[in-house]
């Protein structure tokens, strides 16, 4: 905290804020994907509710929509755990008893502070996904979050893809391109992808069970040098939010970037 008091000139506040989000050209009736580092702002007067107030201020709930990802990568396969590693031994006590995804419950501490508070206002919807899931709030709220499937939960039966389809926006603040989740649409869209199985504990017809998901192979530490030919073509709008570089730019635009360099990257790989 002391780290971040020198680091800034004076507070942030929900109306400060809120000048930098539409300074940085957010209207009321956008549609924007948001991911954030809290830490990135500055010494925030009310920290994350403080963030989650002014999004909320600038968009307009009636024609606007928020989205952030809620994902839960600890309710995932046991035998794929590298940070940290468990025990094989360990493996089906962690199947048998690992509690359920519950879309209203389930925190998403590994997300941040910021959507991990969000999902849990009124009016916040999330989807049923129980590692890939995202929370949303405003017009379309209902619809982005509907009919997540279990499988390839990233893919075309996402809200990725229902993003894409209502031109919506990713606003990164204070995060680099390598969190930047539509990318993953791009991923599962360009061909010779390499398929995987998961497992996560859901509950069907009332009873707890550790279901099995298929799912692709992700290399998000790719998504960088799609990001930075996002900038270098001018796709990408730059400013700041309290202290953080914020960054907007057009879902289709990453996904589109995504699926060609994707293509490009495993036909290489290949030959």
């Amino acid at each position: 905290m002391k780290k971040l008091i020198k680091q800034t000139t004076e507070p942030k506040t929900v109306p400060s804020l809120a000048n930098d989000l539409r300074q940085l050209g957010i209207k009321p009736d956008a549609t924007l994907l948001v991911h954030t580092s809290l830490s990135k702002i500055g010494w925030v007067n009310g920290g994350a509710t403080a963030l989650v107030e002014a999004l909320f201020s600038v968009l307009d709930k009636e024609a606007g929509t928020l989205v952030m990802p809620t994902h839960t990568s600890d309710l995932s396969e046991p035998s794929k755990w590298e940070d940290p590693a468990v025990p094989r031994s360990w493996w089906p006590v962690i199947r048998e008893t690992m509690p359920a995804y519950d879309p209203k419950t389930t925190p998403c501490p590994h997300m941040g502070v910021v959507p991990d508070l969000f999902r849990t206002y009124p009016d916040v919807l999330r989807s049923d996904h129980p590692v890939v899931s995202f929370a949303a709030w405003g017009k379309d709220a209902k619809d982005i979050v509907s009919d997540h499937s279990l499988d390839f939960g990233l893919g075309e039966h996402s809200p990725l893809k229902k993003l894409y389809d209502k031109n919506a926006m990713v606003l990164a603040i204070g995060t680099d391109y390598d969190a930047s989740t539509v990318m993953h649409l791009g991923e599962y869209r360009a061909p010779n992808v390499e398929t995987m199985e998961e497992g996560a504990p859901i509950v069907v017809d009332g009873e707890r069970v550790w279901q099995t998901l298929k799912d692709i192979e992700l290399e998000e530490e790719q998504f960088l040098i799609v990001g930075y030919q996002l900038e270098e073509d001018g796709r990408v709008q730059i400013g700041k939010i309290g202290n953080a570089v914020a960054k907007m730019y057009p879902v289709k635009d990453a996904v589109d970037y995504s699926t060609r360099f994707f293509t490009a990257h495993r036909n290489f790989r290949r030959n």
